[in-house]
Order: structure tokens, then C-alpha cells, then sequence
């Protein structure tokens, strides 16, 4: 089945919510404390992303196979500076190269906007989804963090361009 790469609308909420709570519920789990992936609810998830998708900060970006949204990503850019926010492919979609033409597509649009440089966090537990992101030429560039509400490390990685 073909992917096609758009920019998302409000109207894509339940696809959207249907593969980040996918990512976040199945995913997260044994990343993130329980505690963590539980306090995702349905409710906090939808108003998140009905605020990003009403945004005209940034830019939110889905694949679509058919009718059905299967993985979605938001990037931005700041003076020369861009930004992957996130990136989430539905867990069934998994493996099949969706995450590669959303990080590709978004990295391509900060490229195009004048970004010498992007920045994303991932949780450093995360082994398969970091070994993802150096695949693409993404490098930790050894900054951590740690956000109390997930409870987690996380680290910065780092792709330029010049």
C-alpha cells in the first residue's frame, strides 16, 4: 500500500490520537514509569493535540495510507535552528519506513526554510528509536535532560547540514 506525506489539519485529531496514544501505550511501555504512560489520558492527549494542530507554530506533518493515518510528526524552525518535536509511527505500521519518509520530509522542509541544523530529544532508553535516528545521521551530542513528568533521562541529538 502507497504512503502519501501531507500536512496535517485539524481534522486529522482522532487519526493523530490514534497513533500517538498507540506509540505512547504501547511503546512507552517499560521506557517511561507506568505512572507516566498512564497519566496519558484519552482527555490530556486530545486537548495536546488539538492545541499543536491549531497552532500556526511549527508545522505538523502525517503519512496516510488510504484513509487511515499511520504515523504523524511536528518540526519548527528558529532563526537558523530546527526543531523534530516528535515523530510517531502507529505501533502496526512499525518497520516499514513510514518514521524514514516523516523524518526525511520534515528535515527537508527546515532544510528548505534555511535550518543549518535540527535538534530532538528521545528518551535514552529508547534503543531502537535512537539506533533510528543515527541510521537517518542524527548524533547525540551529549546534552540530557530529565523532565519531571515523565521521569525519565532523555538526549539530544543533533543532525547539520552544512
Amino acid at each position: 500500500m502507497s504512503t502519501d506525506v501531507r500536512r496535517a489539519t485539524p481534522d486529522d485529531l482522532s487519526g493523530v490520537l490514534d497513533v500517538f496514544l498507540g506509540c505512547w501505550r504501547e511503546s512507552y511501555r517499560g521506557i517511561l514509569p507506568a505512572e507516566a504512560v498512564d497519566a496519558m489520558t484519552d482527555e490530556r492527549a486530545q486537548a495536546l493535540w488539538r492545541r499543536v494542530l491549531a497552532s500556526a507554530e511549527g508545522t505538523v506533518l502525517v503519512a496516510v495510507q488510504g484513509e487511515q493515518i499511520v504515523g504523524v510528526t511536528r518540526h519548527a524552525l528558529n532563526e537558523s535552528q530546527g526543531a523534530v518535536h516528535s515523530l510517531y509511527v502507529g505501533p502496526s505500521a512499525q518497520g516499514g519506513g513510514i518514521g524514514r519518509m516523516l523524518l526525511d520530509a520534515a528535515t527537508a522542509e527546515l532544510r528548505a526554510a534555511g535550518a543549518d541544523s535540527a535538534l530532538l530529544w528521545v528518551f535514552a532508553a529508547n534503543a531502537p528509536s535512537i539506533r533510528f535516528y543515527e541510521s537517518r545521521g542524527w548524533r547525540h551530542d551529549g546534552v540530557t535532560r530529565a523532565q519531571e513528568e515523565f521521569g525519565q533521562p532523555e538526549q539530544r541529538m543533533r543532525r547539520e547540514w552544512t
